[in-house]
């Protein structure tokens, strides 16, 4: 007999009850079965059991047989084996995955595949005609249950009490980069990533919910693998060693760092081994780098036009007839000869795995990039280590090594007007005039015409005569001792080092213009050694009460030293810098030694209820050699709390509210924003008046500063977090509140004091904001579409200063102009552009500017703001659709409401009286009798300028930062057993840049001046990545 059972389309054959018995020949009732599958119902049937017997057949009836295959992964695309694939009701038919994650079945076309596999979440997927079908499981601990890396711990995302982003591995390592901030930016709201330059080698600059400090960093605390790291940059490491990075925003998840806290904390972790067979990845991408945009500067004929014009304005002879300038044609493109198509290469290896006790990761890296301005490069050679160890039940040790070795060759790219850069000398060079001359050498571009600068150096001199070589070797090492005395607790010893050794190469020819050769050696060293010690408790009582503390105890120093030497005048160029005894002129040798150190006493516990209720508090004392006594020592509490409401009864069983969380948190944190010594008295060396006689020696310098304080951050978060939708919809939102007190500055004295300045805390700064961020799975598959986003409003304001006064800033010296073009004020945003408001030009075409005082006359008196460089809000956008073995990702990123100040523009359109190459459109729209509404003043030599809003220009900006396309090969099918899987992709990066400012980059930096700096690149890439 057997038992018949209808099971309606993708129920679950849990259960059910037999409704009626036939025999196997029951011909009728066959009959029966057939009408009930066209009406789109399942029937099952078993054979009747016996009653010691209960045992599912599971036999499908009806249904047509066909074999499907496919392959299984996790999501960074290795493949998973002995993952368990079902047929869902039919617990008879199933298979597992093999060594390379494939499998076989043999299904109904209706049929619904099942995937379970330890520590991963069930997934399911309809067939709907496919004969292939390919799936990614995502691990148990993603979504609410992921582990987050929090100051000297870790703990679940769902029971975060914190503001804490997380940019995983596979976000990390979407697209291929040349420094690895550059996956922070757009991806964390709150987190702004400055590009102030795109000089290959530069590290990047980080900002986290505004900047604190007018005088300190306001670079957040990198530590990477728990190392808290003092003169290393991330850039240094490779993307595809990184497996998370977490951003600590709030005071909650920031105070545990205490005088190191105030610019927020980035979180790196490397990856590490795990148990299982030996797994090898490899990568190796390689791309072309070219100038995002071209300046639209006068031909040779629109140049010797404008200064015939120039010359005719101010009452002197043509310099070209007009037979010479239609001999001209075009000329020489000053910047196609400066800027090149530059190659980018990265290949990296890693190899991991383990045993129970032993789990290892070994990788290295080679990244090699040309920069797109002659002359230019970067290479990073890196090898990373890290080994688990498990001695016995109680004992394991931990190690992690990385070495990097560094090379930068830069060709000047400082802002500058004229001859004081690289940069300001192609542009502003004739188009009418070539670099050499007929017999071969360099053109001298200040003698060729009268009207030109002297200072006008041409550019090939930076290219061919010019070195700035930089050669670093990097260490950063630490080793713990785990010991668990019991399970709940954990004792942890760890010890670090951190050293960089830098030398850096400066040497200019004497074929460089007007150069006897220079040389210059620079030797730095920067060592930081740590030890720390933890005990740290974790126990759950009752089923509902959980746990956990942590004490410790640190100490790290700082030890920094520097050398300088140089000459002047070698007879050859032979030597270089490795011959300085032979200068003709050698410089004064200069050197430098700092020493600093600090201690730390910290403890932090998290306490949850039910699930439901979430409570953190934090302490931090930290004691500093950096302060004077009686102030060494900074106190830094914090205390957060949560409320799950999703775990309540009226919300427990809601069909599209999964989580809903609300969190509020409050802390201090500090900085300590000053060098060392800088507390004491000190004495400067140089030339001293005694008597009548001047002699080298020392003298009073900086004063003693008296009370000084720690610069303190209060902050208050509230924050919510939402998932929708079994959480395939995951919503956060901030509200924030950072106040900075007791800022620290260095100020000047009156001369009559015997000091030149000192050091006080000067007063406060105020940054408040909103933050959203959005993650959402929108379609599962087979079409695959997630999205990430998050949009972030911050406001500063500078709320005291010392007495009142006005503290100017970021003074810019052009030919033409030498003032300052920021000012911190009460009341106002933090840099703050100021000078003049233009109103118009005068009866001979000149500028002229506002009397806001209406006193007559335009003095210092008439400057006002022009112009705010802090953005309104920050975004970015990032989108993964996948399909079958297709992959197309992009992103987007952008900035709104910032203003940038166009000092290149001062030198470049308003300068007319050295000669320089000029815009196109300073030609076709001046002043004139005929056009006193034009753009541009009268063409003059006598033309001058100021720090004005003229030169204000909107810096918002949406760039869609990167483009891929990737295609996954199907290894399987190519029979291709020795490699697991493979993929091949093309990116492209900064091919799109939508803005309204005229210069090269509207992404200057965050003071928001661009003094003709290196320009951003364009790339398009290739590249494969494969595992074994």
């Amino acid at each position: 007999m057997y038992e018949i059972f209808i099971v309606l389309k993708r129920w679950k054959l849990i259960n059910a009850r037999p409704i009626w018995y036939i025999s196997k020949f029951d011909l009728p009732l066959l009959l029966i079965i057939v009408f009930l599958i066209s009406v789109n119902i399942d029937l099952y049937a078993r054979e009747k059991a016996k009653p010691a017997d209960n045992k599912l057949i599971a036999t499908p009836l009806g249904s047509i047989q066909k074999e499907i295959s496919g392959r299984v992964t996790d999501q960074s695309n290795q493949p998973l084996a002995g993952v368990t694939v079902s047929v869902q009701g039919d617990t008879t038919n199933g298979t597992s995955t093999d060594e390379n994650g494939s499998f076989r079945l043999t299904v109904s076309d209706e049929a619904v595949i099942m995937f379970s596999f330890t520590g991963y979440r069930p997934h399911e997927e309809g067939l709907k005609g496919r004969e292939t079908i390919n799936v990614s499981l995502v691990p148990q601990q993603e979504a609410l249950d992921e582990v987050v890396v929090v100051g000297y711990g870790t703990v679940r995302r769902r029971d975060l009490t914190g503001s804490v982003a997380q940019v995983k591995a596979q976000e990390v390592n979407a697209f291929p980069a040349a420094n690895l901030l550059q996956s922070l930016s757009g991806r964390a709201a709150g987190v702004q990533v400055a590009q102030s330059t795109g000089a290959p080698g530069p590290p990047l600059n980080v900002r986290i919910r505004g900047g604190n400090s007018i005088q300190g960093s306001n670079e957040p605390l990198y530590v990477i693998d728990g190392f808290p790291t003092a003169g290393i940059n991330p850039s240094l490491l490779n993307n595809a060693d990184i497996e998370s990075m977490e951003i600590l925003k709030d005071a909650s998840a920031t105070a545990i760092y205490g005088s190191r806290g105030a610019n927020g904390v980035v979180m790196i972790t490397t990856k590490q081994g795990a148990q299982g067979d030996t797994k090898v990845d490899f990568e190796l991408n390689h791309g072309i780098q070219t100038l995002r945009r071209k300046l639209d500067l006068m031909n040779s004929q629109e140049y010797a036009t404008f200064y015939n014009l120039q010359a005719t304005n101010d009452n002197l002879d043509p310099y070209f007839s007009q037979e010479q300038i239609n001999l001209l044609g075009t000329g020489f493109d000053w910047q196609d000869f400066m800027f090149q198509r530059a190659p980018m290469t990265n290949a990296s290896l890693n190899i991991s795995g383990g045993s129970e006790r032993t789990q290892f990761s070994v990788a290295g890296s080679v990244f090699d990039q040309n920069g797109i301005v002659k002359g230019s490069d970067y290479s990073r050679y890196s090898f990373r280590t890290n080994v688990n160890h498990k001695i016995s039940e109680k004992f394991r040790v931990t190690g992690g090594t990385i070495l990097t070795r560094l090379t930068t060759n830069r060709r000047d790219s400082r802002g500058g007007n004229r001859g004081n850069s690289m940069m300001s000398a192609a542009l502003s060079a004739p188009p009418t005039l070539t670099p050499f001359n007929d017999d071969g050498t360099y053109r001298n571009l200040s003698t060729a015409y009268p009207f030109i600068a002297s200072d006008l150096i041409n550019p090939i001199n930076w290219i061919n005569e010019q070195t700035n070589a930089t050669k670093a070797n990097v260490v950063l090492a630490n080793a713990a001792l785990l010991y668990n005395p019991i399970p709940e607790i954990t004792v942890k010893i760890l010890g670090g080092i951190e050293n960089r050794d830098e030398r850096i190469d400066n040497y200019t020819t004497n074929n460089f213009q007007n150069s006897q050769g220079q040389a210059t050696v620079v030797a730095n060293q920067s060592t930081s050694l740590l030890s720390e010690n933890t005990i740290s408790y974790d126990k759950t009582f009752s089923d509902i009460h959980n746990l956990s503390a942590l004490v410790g105890f640190t100490y790290q120093n700082f030890l920094n030293t520097t050398v300088n030497a140089s000459g002047t005048g070698f007879i050859s160029n032979a030597q270089e810098t490795h011959d300085l005894g032979s200068a003709n002129v050698p410089g004064i040798p200069v050197s430098g030694y700092d020493k600093s150190a600090l201690i730390s006493y910290l403890a932090r516990v998290n306490y949850t209820i039910d699930d439901r209720f979430l409570f953190t508090a934090s302490f931090r004392a930290d004691g500093s050699s950096r302060y004077s006594d009686g102030n060494k020592w900074g106190y830094f509490p914090s205390a957060a709390a949560a409320w799950r409401l999703s775990n309540e009864a009226f919300l427990q069983d809601h069909s599209v509210i999964s989580d809903l969380k609300l969190r509020t948190s409050w802390g201090l944190t500090g900085s300590q924003a000053i060098d060392p010594y800088s507390t004491l008295n000190r004495l400067l060396s140089g030339n001293t008046v005694f008597g009548e006689d001047l002699y080298v020696a020392y003298a009073p310098g900086t004063m003693l500063p008296g009370n000084l304080k720690w610069e303190t951050t209060e902050q208050v978060d509230v924050g919510l977090d939402l998932g929708l939708w079994n959480n395939r919809l995951l919503f956060t939102a901030d509200y924030y509140v950072k106040n900075t007190r007791d800022l620290l500055n260095t100020v000047g004295l009156p001369s009559s004091m015997g000091f030149i300045t000192t050091i006080q805390n000067v007063g406060q700064i105020k940054n408040s904001g909103i933050e959203f961020g959005l993650e959402a799975n929108i379609l599962p598959g087979p079409f695959k579409w997630d999205v990430l986003a998050n949009i972030a409003f911050n406001r500063n304001k500078i709320v005291r200063l010392y007495n009142g006064e006005d503290i100017l800033g970021d003074f810019l010296a052009i030919n033409i102009v030498n003032d300052n073009t920021t000012i911190l004020r009460e009341g106002q945003p933090r840099g703050m552009f100021y000078g003049f408001v233009e109103e118009g030009y005068t009866e001979d075409g000149q500028i002229r500017y506002r009397d806001l005082d209406g006193d007559g006359s335009i003095t210092a008196n008439d400057k006002t703001y022009i112009g705010n460089p802090n953005p309104d809000f920050i975004y970015g956008f990032n989108s993964v659709m996948s399909y079958k073995n297709f992959e197309l990702s992009f992103f987007i990123q952008g900035s709104y409401g910032n203003d940038v100040f166009n000092a290149s523009a001062i030198a470049n359109t308003i300068d007319y009286n050295g000669g320089l190459n000029m815009p196109r459109e300073v030609l076709y729209d001046h002043w004139t009798p005929q056009n006193t509404q034009a753009k541009y003043p009268n063409i003059t030599r006598s033309t001058t300028s100021n720090i004005s809003d003229r030169f204000v220009e909107d810096g918002s900006f949406l760039r869609l930062r990167n483009i891929q396309l990737a295609y996954n090969l199907p290894m399987q099918d190519l029979g291709i057993a020795w490699c697991k899987n493979a993929q091949v992709y093309v990116s492209g990066q900064n091919l799109l840049t939508l803005t309204n400012y005229s210069w090269w980059d509207p992404e200057v930096g965050f003071n928001g001046t661009d003094f003709l700096s290196y320009p951003m690149s364009k790339t398009i890439m290739f590249g494969i990545k494969a595992g074994f």
